[in-house]
């Protein structure tokens, strides 16, 4: 069973994010809404996948991965952002849905990661 840490401070996306995922058999799910607590989650609980925003009310997503990375090692991540070119210019081989998405697009690279089956 797979750990998912969402990274996302809009309570209604990380919900359906979290949603999603859960449908998809992921086995439990962390909701962080800032960078720091990002961190301190993922460091009380290693995640196998982590969803995240960019920007955040409080930090920057790309940069609690960083940390969270730094600490762990590699660790697969889905960004689902409205801003694509701030994650390619960070990292060009990121996966990406795009905000607003569809179920289909976040299933699709969720599932293509390989942690969570395809269950609909």
């Amino acid at each position: 069973m797979s750990h998912i840490l969402i990274i996302e401070d809009n309570l209604l996306v990380a919900l359906d994010v979290q949603a999603c995922v859960e449908e998809l058999g992921a086995g439990s799910t962390d909701v962080a809404s800032s960078e720091d607590d990002a961190v301190r989650m993922a460091l009380s609980k290693r995640p196998d996948l982590i969803t995240s925003d960019v920007r955040l009310a409080q930090g920057l997503g790309i940069e609690a991965v960083r940390r969270i990375v730094e600490h762990y090692g590699d660790i697969p991540v889905l960004y689902i952002t409205a801003n694509p070119d701030a994650v390619k210019s960070h990292d060009p081989e990121a996966r990406i849905v795009v905000k607003p998405y569809r179920w289909e697009q976040l299933k699709t690279e969720v599932h293509a990661i390989g942690l969570v089956g395809a269950s609909t």
